[in-house]
């Protein structure tokens, strides 16, 4: 029997909702939960399947490279050649259009801006120096981007985020207009918290932007380049490097990657590709800024993988973890929320989020309710700049740390409070409606 809207529910049936819902929830309480699904982090069934790359290095392993080069010493700016290799088929690039840094692809992108930021980009003004500098945030998005562009005191434009990737329409026109705009977060496979990937024609329409900023950079963060939850039903994204080669715009984009999701978060080894005349520029940085990162690291990642075939076998086992979290989370959230008019959820094929709208209005009472019911959830906001969401709607899933079982009772938690806090949003608005004071009984706690 199909499940009746919230929205046209009566006054009275609201109140039988929220009385039901509200003894739901204190026997939730009475159970001392403590759930935290705050962050997408690996689980450790995840870290495990990296472990064999401890062994594949010891005290008696040969560290020279193919080509003779000890990786124990200083030097190779720009990461050994199997690394690059490796990588470079992982990004989908060109080695000699890529260069291997730490572990981190957030530090790599975070250096990038402080580079434009105290040097300038390929002989422009340094944005220190100028009045105003603007960046374009696709929302909901990654809050660590938006961190990074705050520190620096640049001012964050939102543009939302469609189907098929960013508004477009409205990207042309921002950047096409405003000299101030240096540059884009995107993260255009599986986004964060999406799940959305760009079309083609998004990324042919990035490819082919006219910015009036000549230092106009594309920040093209493929974090989850690799990450399938399925063999067969994967998204495929245009490379944009080439595609912006192709348009005239070689030096248009920063693509970013890492393992950091693949091996070990903390331990894997962070890359960035680009133009040659791009790479050139930031060298001359990154020459005084280190003698070379961690090829002992780098080696161990080839050595451990082969090859791209070994890693992209790697990702299979990833996502033999991380489907049924997913899976668990969509039927739980279609089993309770399918039907009554209060929610919404995206069902990606990789990455590591599922973005959950609520009512307007409702996200934060949301997240608060899981709270005292023992649930941790992302705080409402972080999806947007400074963790403002205009509509108080948005929540980001994070589904890959818990064990599923966990996963599934944090799930029914969300599921019931979104219901309880929706009730009483819609019987507070019906009664405004006529006028009438919120009975005492149906009040918030």
């Amino acid at each position: 029997m199909p499940k009746k809207s919230f929205k046209e529910m009566s006054k009275e049936e609201l109140v039988k909702l929220i009385d039901q819902y509200k003894a739901e929830y204190k026997k939730v309480q009475s159970r001392g939960l403590e759930l935290n699904m705050s962050r997408g982090k690996p689980c450790t069934d995840q870290l495990d399947l990296s472990m064999g790359m401890m062994d594949v290095l010891s005290s008696n392993s040969d560290l020279r490279c193919d080509d003779g080069t000890d990786c124990r010493n200083y030097g190779v700016l720009s990461g050994i050649p199997e690394a690059l290799e490796l990588i470079g088929d992982m990004m989908e690039v060109p080695y000699d259009h890529l260069l291997i840094y730490g572990n981190s692809s957030l530090n790599v992108m975070y250096d990038t801006i402080s580079r434009s930021y105290s040097h300038g980009v390929m002989g422009n003004t340094p944005w220190c120096k100028l009045d105003k500098v603007k960046w374009i945030c696709v929302v909901p998005g990654y809050d660590r981007h938006f961190a990074i562009t705050e520190y620096f005191g640049i001012e964050n434009i939102t543009v939302p985020m469609l189907k098929d990737g960013p508004d477009m329409d409205m990207i042309e026109d921002l950047v096409s207009h405003d000299e101030t705009i240096k540059g884009i977060w995107c993260v255009p496979k599986y986004s964060n918290p999406t799940g959305n990937s760009y079309s083609d024609e998004t990324v042919r329409r990035f490819a082919r932007l006219k910015p009036a900023a000549k230092d106009f950079r594309i920040y093209w963060d493929n974090a989850y380049g690799m990450h399938h939850l399925y063999d067969h039903d994967q998204d495929h994204l245009i490379e944009i490097l080439a595609e912006c080669k192709r348009a005239g715009n070689p030096d248009l984009v920063y693509k970013f990657a890492s393992t950091s999701k693949i091996s070990f978060p903390g331990s894997g080894i962070a890359a960035l590709a680009t133009s040659l005349n791009n790479l050139e520029d930031i060298k001359q940085q990154l020459r005084i800024q280190t003698i070379g990162h961690d090829k002992v690291n780098q080696l161990r990642h080839v050595r451990f993988f082969g090859d791209i075939h070994g890693m992209v076998e790697h990702m299979r086992k990833h996502a033999d973890i991380l489907r049924p979290k997913f899976e668990a989370v969509e039927n739980i959230l279609d089993k309770n929320l399918t039907g009554l008019d209060i929610a919404t959820w995206t069902n990606p094929k990789g990455g590591y989020f599922i973005s959950f709208d609520v009512l307007p209005g409702c996200a934060k009472k949301v997240v608060k309710c899981c709270a005292k019911a023992g649930v941790v959830l992302t705080p409402a906001g972080a999806t947007y700049p400074g963790g403002k969401d205009p509509k108080d709607s948005n929540i980001r899933i994070a589904p890959s740390f818990p064990p599923i079982d966990d996963l599934k009772t944090a799930m029914e938690v969300v599921a019931l409070c979104t219901k309880l806090v929706a009730a009483e949003k819609l019987y507070d608005e019906a009664c405004k409606a006529e006028k009438e004071p919120v009975k005492e009984t149906v009040k918030k706690a």
